[in-house]
């Protein structure tokens, strides 16, 4: 296309919809794909409780089921569940879930500022 060529007006919206879409697809993984590395798995068929902070004693703020792949951030060792002093923190939410049920891919960095 000529610079100062005019567009249609469908034909612009067109072009802006194929460019939306298009940054879309480079943020989001195809359905059935897993996270980015470091990502975890739940491994309890129970599922698993997405709590503010690191402790039981924290409100939960949400859930994963069984098998659910979650992108972490980073881990630190707060309270003990069942002899894993680890808890990782969710990339997407900055919440954290008990690593005792989480199955990790990928190298998981300590936490430098929590």
């Amino acid at each position: 296309m000529k610079i100062g060529t005019r567009i249609k007006p469908a034909a612009r919206a067109g072009v802006v919809a194929a460019a939306v879409i298009g940054s879309l697809a480079a943020t989001v993984a195809p359905a059935g794909a897993a996270p980015a590395r470091p990502y975890g798995t739940v491994v309890t068929p129970a599922g698993l409780s997405i709590r503010e902070y690191p402790s039981t004693d924290s409100s939960v703020t949400g859930g994963l089921g069984y098998r659910a792949q979650v992108g972490l951030r980073c881990k630190v060792r707060a309270q003990n569940i069942d002899g894993n002093t680890l808890w990782y923190q969710l990339r997407s939410s900055g919440d954290w879930v008990t690593a005792r049920y989480v199955d990790n891919t990928g190298f998981v960095p300590y936490c430098k500022d929590v």
